[in-house]
């Protein structure tokens, strides 16, 4: 047994090939002859019968070293069986009812996904098909042609393994049965067929009839052991773990049913091989190669028997853990019942151990899948959206229809993440820039997709009221949306709060198309730069904070056009804010004063405050009535004014920038903060910013206009201003003060101030700014 193993490596075999003599007959040099099925497996018969398969199974764990890229096998796995089932002559009923099965299912095989999945994997479908093809006709021994199937596939899974090799034999197969279909019927597949034999094949094919019998068994074994092998890698990880017995006895006898699957697969290639290329007068005299193929049949068989037991234990422990109550009854009795995972006490100390455990479970399953490598998507997703495997879990936007998770494949997934508090204003600038991406069909900005999940508190009451913001909300909704916040699980919240920092405030996490977060957050780049910050990653991140520098358009880019049209024009334009009227009326005043002795074109702008929006209100009739500036009447316009400005400095802070690096940044903070302590100005000539300034000191350099009045002409209004403003500035700078709310889900540890640089002091503060337009928290 030892001698028969001890074959060269697949390495060494493809180094120093079988010279070529011994694959052509000595006396005809110029034809093929294939090494006959029997001789090719003429070692299984010992192999078969042995008692311990560990030499062989150590051969095939050597060769296992999965690197953890996963696709979702069973939409190739269809399309494989597909083919076996409608290539196989002498089609019974169940075969027959399968075919029906597969008909009348969804067809993903022609999705976009689907096509992308089959290219990324045509190329090792291939290498194993050529590789079967070339031991064959050459000679190659079955168990060393098997074992360099296994070296090309080490990075796979097992799984993996079987639905690409079965792959590769039903290219062939399948190729082979459709040319005795329709070679009656088309010339092109008649002179193919001609070449291949298959007239003649089919002539003889009542003498062939066992051994199309045994090659038909053969590969319906197969297919059923792939079958269970995908069964057992789709059990819920969060219900059962490996070291559950049943489990963990399967783990031990898939390889050997994943080697003897694919033994197999090359025992019947070399079958159709042996048809295609040698005369019948050898087909009609070799007799023992049906029974070569019936005794493999029987291995598989036979250990598919020992997995399938496994898996019905597997599925009564998942059926025990997942819904004790109908084991049980719908009420514990007093006397404590104990089982592996539960303990039941009475009806009010009932203890979910098994709860926490597939919580915990389910938490670090979430943690190893965004630590490995996935060909797609749809693991991920699935995870995060469907872990109880609900068939259509999302609510199309524009349809409002219910959907499979599959429309997610293989595509950018922007993850809007939020509780019932989601404000109409976050959600009607997030439906602006999603629309405008569609619009331009064409371009990359709109190869992406938004889905909702809706966050809430599962130890608070489901009430009628929160149902009715809940519909509310998603009705409102363009993008994709979790069809009810009960299919989030309580494992995948706490992944969402603990690994995501989600809090309450909206967060947009990234997926590229193999499900890899790219952005942590991208709800800061989504406000700042729209949908052209595509495909939403830290790098592009950096790449448009690059482009960027601190001018008049990054404050107000994609807000309000007529500032941009003031900006081309090159006039003065004054962006102020703060609720003290006072402040604003004297500000205003002087500052046309100013302008007017300065001969320069001026405009104002009112952006109001970051919060206090009634004030805000108030203060925006009161200066269109006084005709004090032009202001935004939108209130929206306010908001996404400010959000934009905090979302530069989270933006910023997330790259890791500090003021002391940064001038923007510096910028962005000081105009933060003064906009916490009153009122503001931001002054610029067209595009260029001279002076972002506390209340106090801009409007004190321009009620000493006659104090640096004579620098104007020399040096222009702009820097004659900036520097008279810097004085005042120096003297008097004001305090800095930042506030982030405890829904903001990363604070910085420390935070430097914009003005001094030093590390500012942390202080715990409570306020309320008596917004009626607040939701309760509750939500």
């Amino acid at each position: 047994m030892a001698k028969e193993l001890s074959n060269p490596t697949p390495m060494q075999q493809v180094i120093n090939p079988a010279p070529l003599q011994q694959v052509l007959k000595p006396s005809e040099t110029t034809k093929i002859n294939p090494v006959p099925l029997q001789q090719l497996i003429k070692h299984d018969r010992s192999m078969i019968t042995m008692s311990d398969d560990n030499i062989m199974v150590k051969q095939i764990h050597a060769t296992h070293a999965p690197d953890g890229r996963e696709f979702d096998v069973k939409p190739l796995f269809q399309l494989v069986e597909d083919i076996l089932n409608r290539a196989t002559p002498g089609v019974d009923p169940l075969i027959s009812a399968a075919q029906t099965r597969i008909e009348t299912s969804d067809d993903r095989t022609n999705q976009a996904s689907f096509i992308a999945l089959l290219e990324a994997l045509s190329f090792t479908i291939d290498r194993i098909s050529c590789e079967i093809a070339y031991k064959s006709l050459g000679g190659g021994d079955a168990h060393a042609t098997t074992l360099s199937i296994f070296n090309l596939l080490t990075s796979y899974s097992w799984e993996a393994k079987l639905v690409l090799t079965l792959s590769a034999f039903a290219v062939n197969y399948g190729e082979f049965w459709l040319l005795a279909q329709i070679y009656s019927s088309n010339q092109l597949a008649k002179s193919m067929a001609i070449l291949k034999q298959v007239p003649t094949i089919l002539e003889h094919s009542g003498q062939l009839k066992p051994r199309f019998d045994a090659l038909n068994n053969l590969i319906r074994a197969m297919v059923a052991s792939t079958r269970c092998i995908i069964e057992f890698k789709e059990l819920p990880s969060m219900y059962i773990s490996q070291d559950v017995p049943a489990l963990a006895t399967a783990m031990t006898h898939i390889p050997t049913a994943v080697y003897w699957t694919i033994r197999s697969v090359v025992a019947c290639a070399t079958q159709i091989t042996t048809f295609t290329s040698m005369g019948h007068e050898y087909w009609i005299s070799a007799t023992n190669e049906a029974w070569e193929l019936s005794t493999m049949a029987h291995k598989i068989n036979s250990i598919l028997d020992l997995l399938k037991k496994q898996l019905t234990l597997c599925y009564q422990y998942i059926g025990r853990t997942t819904n004790p109550f109908q084991i049980y009854g719908s009420k514990c009795c007093t006397a404590n019942v104990n089982t592996n995972e539960m303990d039941f006490k009475s009806d009010k100390g009932l203890l979910f151990d098994a709860d926490d455990k597939r919580n915990a479970e389910t938490f670090q399953m979430l943690l190893n899948l965004f630590d490995s490598i996935h060909i797609d998507n749809m693991k991920i997703l699935r995870a995060l959206i469907s872990p109880k495997d609900d068939v259509q879990p999302l609510l199309e936007g524009s349809t409002k229809r219910r959907v499979n998770i599959d429309v997610l494949r293989r595509k950018n997934v922007l993850l809007l993440i939020s509780g019932l508090s989601i404000s109409h204003d976050e959600l009607s600038i997030l439906e602006q820039i999603y629309n405008e991406s569609r619009v331009h069909g064409t371009r990359m900005e709109s190869q992406y997709e938004v889905v909702w999940i809706p966050v809430v508190d599962r130890s608070v009451v489901w009430t009628d009221a929160m149902q009715d913001r809940f519909v509310t909300l998603q009705a409102t909704m363009p993008w994709y949306s979790v069809y009810t916040p009960t299919l989030i699980d309580k494992a995948v919240i706490r992944f969402i709060k603990e690994v995501w920092h989600f809090r309450n405030k909206p967060i947009l996490v990234v997926l590229d198309p193999q499900g890899k977060v790219v952005s942590p957050n991208a709800i800061h780049m989504m406000w700042i730069w729209g949908s052209t910050a595509f495909p939403f990653t830290s790098l592009r991140e950096e790449a448009l904070w690059r482009e960027e520098s601190w001018k008049l358009e990054l404050l107000v880019d994609g807000i309000d056009p007529t500032i941009l049209n003031w900006i081309k024009e090159g006039k003065f334009i004054y962006l102020y804010g703060g609720t003290d009227m006072e402040w604003i009326r004297k500000f205003t005043t002087t500052a046309r004063a100013v302008a007017s002795a300065a001969r320069i074109p001026l405009e104002m702008v009112y952006v109001g405050q970051s919060k206090k929006r009634e004030q805000v209100r108030k203060c925006t009739t009161a200066i269109t009535v006084e005709k004090l500036s032009y202001c935004w009447q939108d209130l929206t316009m306010v908001w996404f004014f400010w959000t934009r400005l905090e979302s530069m400095m989270f933006s910023k802070i997330q790259l890791g920038s500090t003021v002391d690096v940064d001038p923007m940044l510096r910028e962005i903070k000081k105009l933060i903060s003064y906009d916490k302590e009153g009122g503001w100005a931001v002054l610029s000539n067209g595009s260029f910013v001279f002076v972002n300034g506390h209340s106090s000191t801009v409007l004190l350099t321009f009620t000493e206009y006659n104090a640096w009045k004579d620098d104007v002409p020399p040096k222009g209004f702009d820097i004659a201003y900036m520097d008279f403003h810097s004085k005042l500035h120096s003297d008097s700078r004001p305090c800095c003060r930042f506030e982030f709310p405890s829904e903001v889900g990363r604070i910085p540890e420390n935070i430097k101030c914009p003005e001094c640089l030093r590390i500012m002091e942390k202080y715990i503060t409570f306020g309320c700014c008596h917004d009626e337009n607040a939701i309760s928290a509750l939500y």
